[in-house]
């Protein structure tokens, strides 16, 4: 626990401070469950603060808590600090020095973002009627998550509501994003095995050909969004990875199909186990193959609270002025931000990361993935709002 906190800092005064601490991260990105380096390097920058109490609830993963003057609500602000196992292509001066690991999500502006935060909010102690409980999250990329690991810590204990940013590729740098009710999708993960018997490829009669009938499965598999779906209802089945074979002459005994579903709908997702399985039994019992099928939940689906959502739209709006805050698009991917919505009301928001003229422009998990720096800026100072109009004197 430190001590003292430090001097006032303001959003102005942090903000070399929070690019240099991203591209920092960036350079030693670390992969889900081994953030070792980076959660020791954020608890020493918080250290540096003074005023908090920090703590680590796992290994790879930071707490720090802000008591306000007077007592009142708790308001949890969350970041994740993982990177992808990607070979990263930039060619800027911060690269990635981590061979095969690379920051290609943005996770390294978010811790960033939040640690500039705390620092400027460590600063209005004063005028804080309750706490603010900075959560600094390990493993949000990969399943079952950190953050179910970290409610089951304790660190949503108390807590009264919850926010979280996502810096977002697709949205142009100097706008923010925020929605009420679904945002994002739960990702399922499905695997098939194929078995049929193999062969030479020359005496095709001979077998029962597993890569034929994968590809019959695949192209089946398409239907269920298309035929089975109702067209107002949001849905994906992708297959994304197939694995049979070992050479041009021999037709193999075995195919592996690995994929995703997203659905934001609770009835569609249980729904989607049976009919992807019964396509999958259909088409393998026709042509005399076998099956095994297994699908697996990830994370829930994001559902923004409209409470906090309005939280964030009024923190948008004094942080940046109405012409930066627009509607967010909802999106099929999934987040494990999900976990805490289920122990307090929460919302989580988009900040435009996007710029067409720097050439900022991939996706996200591309290996030239990168943000427009100015974004952070943005992240922090919401931040910053959220917390003291949430723990205002108005409402102590």
């Amino acid at each position: 626990m430190s001590i003292s906190a430090s001097p006032g800092a303001t959003v102005e005064s942090v903000r070399d401070d929070v690019i240099g601490w991203r591209r920092h991260l960036h350079q030693y990105p670390e992969r889900s469950f081994h953030e070792e380096r980076t959660s020791q390097f954020v608890a020493d920058t918080l250290a540096g603060f003074g005023g908090l109490e920090i703590t680590r609830p796992t290994p790879t993963s930071v707490l720090a808590r802000l008591v306000g003057a007077v007592p009142g609500p708790v308001l949890a602000i969350r970041a994740d600090i993982d990177a992808l196992p990607i070979e990263e292509r930039n060619t800027h001066a911060f690269v990635s020095r981590n061979p095969g690991t690379m920051h290609a999500c943005g996770h390294d502006g978010h811790t960033a973002m939040l640690l500039g935060a705390v620092k400027v909010l460590v600063g209005e102690r004063h005028a804080l009627h309750g706490e603010v409980r900075f959560i600094f999250q390990h493993a949000e990329e990969l399943a079952p998550g950190g953050a179910e690991e970290l409610v089951k810590a304790g660190v949503m204990d108390g807590v009264d509501m919850v926010i979280g940013a996502h810096l977002w590729s697709p949205l142009a740098v100097g706008k923010v994003g925020v929605k009420s009710g679904s945002l994002m999708t739960a990702p399922d993960l499905i695997r098939i095995t194929i078995t049929g018997s193999g062969g030479h490829a020359a005496l095709p009669q001979q077998t029962i050909d597993p890569i034929a009938v994968a590809a019959q499965v695949i192209t089946n598999l398409q239907h269920i969004v298309a035929r089975n779906v109702d067209p107002l209802q949001p849905s994906v089945v992708s297959i994304t990875r197939i694995a049979g074979g070992t050479t041009h002459n021999v037709i193999p005994s075995e195919v592996e199909l690995e994929g995703t579903v997203r659905t934001f709908d609770e009835a569609l997702r249980t729904e989607m186990p049976k009919l992807i399985e019964r396509i999958v039994a259909g088409v393998t019992s026709a042509h005399g193959a076998s099956y095994t099928f297994d699908y697996q939940r990830g994370y829930r689906p994001v559902v923004n609270d409209e409470g906090a959502s309005a939280l964030l739209r009024r923190a948008v709006v004094n942080a940046l002025g109405d012409g930066v805050l627009t509607e967010a698009i909802p999106a099929m991917v999934g987040e494990d931000f999900s976990a805490y919505q289920q122990r307090a009301p929460g919302a989580f928001f988009f900040i435009g990361a996007r710029c067409e003229e720097r050439g900022i422009v991939q996706p996200h998990h591309h290996e030239r993935f990168d943000v427009d720096e100015r974004a952070l800026d943005y992240g922090t100072r919401i931040f910053v709002a959220a917390a003291l109009d949430f723990l205002g004197a108005g409402r102590g």
